[in-house]
């Protein structure tokens, strides 16, 4: 009789902890203002719907995104600390857009070939809207 009672809390708890959360399948990203001081940009959570990338491009008060600054390689799903690397000095002050990128259009898999506006690498687009956040180096 008292492993009829474990077993079930635990199979309770198995099913609590199999079930996704429901942001799951929401393309996102978490960030906040941080430091680049070391040379990297920093995403707290990402999720994407398919392999792709993290890029870093340079904006303003406009908010369209600009060159290039960092870019890092994400896979499909939630990925937690995404780490990007600097590839040109920003100061304080300075706005970043943190965006995700596919990986669908280039010509070499697993090698970022995006230049702005080009179709390789490309922003991915959920109903016609980016997955970007902005935050402000400090």
């Amino acid at each position: 009789m008292s492993m009829f009672r474990t077993y079930v809390p635990a199979a309770a708890l198995a099913a609590t902890l199999i079930a996704a959360p429901a942001f799951a399948d929401t393309p996102m990203i978490e960030a906040m203002d941080q430091s680049v001081a070391n040379g990297v940009v920093s995403a707290a959570m990402v999720s994407a719907p398919e392999n792709g990338w993290l890029v870093v491009h340079r904006t303003d008060a406009d908010m369209k995104p600009g060159p290039v600054v960092a870019h890092a390689p994400l896979r499909a799903g939630e990925t937690a600390d995404v780490a990007a690397l600097l590839t040109e000095p920003v100061a304080p002050g300075e706005m970043l857009m943190l965006m995700v990128h596919s990986e669908a259009g280039g010509m070499t898999t697993g090698q970022f070939e995006y230049t702005l506006g080009a179709a390789e690498d490309g922003p991915i687009k959920p109903d016609g809207k980016l997955v970007m956040t902005v935050i402000t180096a400090q």
